[in-house]
């Protein structure tokens, strides 16, 4: 049985640590967004059709093959550790876009992609490390903390790599990001603890086992579900968003400024709420923080096909980041109140993915919710995802809630 026993309170130095670690992997995973599809586009001379599914399979091949990859990683960290899992994501990620910006053809791009998705890992190991070291009732304050990491880099990178690659070149800001992976490699290296003891694989679980070992196998994977649609909500209006915002501006010339507004405003929202409603989640119990995120979230994104104007969409979007920073780290704790803690890496790559499998379907949903109906349909679809979640939410928490009676 493997024992990870952490010196008290080390797990404090290394939320600091990898908050730091998950903001550089923020930061290097979104920078590039901006500039993909153009990337993609100097690689040929492609039709429009052509350039369209050249750009999707980029965008896409990471996300496909990380739902593939997790569970294996996920059982290897439960018999090696999280932290050699980490230094294996950082290492890897440094390497394969570091050799994004060496590409000469477009095949090789989406290669490399499928390979990112290979080398995927680093923030559901964060989450899984921190989870089976800070102490039970502090779950939710640590682990909405740690998401925050994530966020605000996933909220600088778009600014900062759209920054980079008009004062150098698309390939010198994937040198770039290899660089600020090379930095999360180090200072996960040599900065994180970890106290593990290695599991022989003959003594490993296999996945039956693993299920045995939940206390409520239907909660952990209600939670799993619960995930892709967050994911899958959330992804849905991607495609649409900025030609949402063109459409509600009437084609102004500041559509791009205020599409980036938008698309940034959830994210600052959910970085200063989520330690907040994390701590609240502790006190009051993080099902009813979940469940009145999810209710958030319904009733916020049907007015948002009805706005009239830029700034009722960004106020609108605001609270859906309030929304998202009281779901996804509540989440997180829910898992990690659950799970013992040597089948932690297990559990939590396999919510990883399930999230990869929303952040490939919602994208998916928007796209022909759009194209059947219009872009406010978008918006209603979304919003029936949420019912949906909200629903199986409520029945899946039934029993947290008896337990506090």
């Amino acid at each position: 049985m493997a024992t990870n026993s952490a010196k008290p309170n080390s797990w404090r130095k290394n939320l600091a640590v990898l908050w730091f670690g998950t903001f550089m992997a923020g930061v290097g995973f979104s920078e590039i967004m901006p500039f993909l599809s153009l990337y993609v586009d100097s690689l040929g001379n492609f039709t429009h059709d052509e350039l369209s599914l050249y750009s999707g399979l980029a965008f896409a091949a990471s996300y496909f093959v990380t739902a593939l990859a997790s569970p294996l990683w996920g059982k290897l960290a439960d018999r090696t550790g999280r932290k050699l899992m980490l230094v294996r994501a950082s290492a890897g990620m440094a390497i394969v876009f570091i050799l994004m910006g060496l590409v000469t053809n477009v095949w090789e791009l989406i290669g490399l992609r499928l390979l990112q998705g290979v080398f995927s890992g680093y923030i559901s190991n964060a989450n899984a490390l921190i989870a089976t070291q800070v102490p039970k009732r502090k779950s939710g304050q640590a682990l909405g903390t740690l998401v925050t990491g994530n966020v605000s880099g996933t909220l600088l990178g778009p600014l900062l790599g759209g920054t980079l690659a008009s004062i150098f070149t698309y390939r010198v800001t994937f040198f770039i990001t290899g660089f600020l992976f090379l930095i999360v490699f180090l200072i996960t290296t040599f900065m994180v603890h970890e106290d593990f003891q290695p599991v022989l694989k003959s003594k490993m679980l296999n996945t039956k086992d693993v299920i045995g070992e939940l206390s409520n196998a239907k909660l952990v994977f209600g939670m799993f579900v619960t995930t892709m649609i967050i994911q899958a909500a959330n992804n849905s209006i991607v495609p649409i968003l900025a030609l949402y915002v063109r459409q509600i501006m009437h084609n102004s010339p500041a559509t791009t400024f205020y599409s980036g507004i938008v698309a940034a405003v959830p994210g600052i929202a959910t970085l200063f709420a989520a330690p907040l409603l994390g701590r609240l989640g502790d006190r009051l119990g993080t099902d009813k923080i979940l469940i009145a995120g999810l209710i958030l979230a319904m009733v916020v994104y049907v007015p948002m096909a009805f706005v009239t104007n830029v700034w009722q969409l960004i106020a609108l979007r605001f609270l859906i980041g309030i929304s998202n920073a009281s779901m996804l780290p509540a989440v997180q704790a829910i898992l990690a109140k659950n799970t013992p803690p040597h089948v932690t890496g297990r559990v939590f790559s396999w919510n990883q993915s399930f999230q990869a499998m929303g952040n490939v379907a919602g994208p998916m949903i928007g796209s022909v919710v759009s194209s059947e109906f219009d872009y406010a349909g978008v918006f209603i679809s979304t919003a029936l995802l949420v019912v949906v979640n909200l629903t199986m939410v409520y029945f899946n928490t039934r029993a947290m809630r008896k337990a506090r009676v």
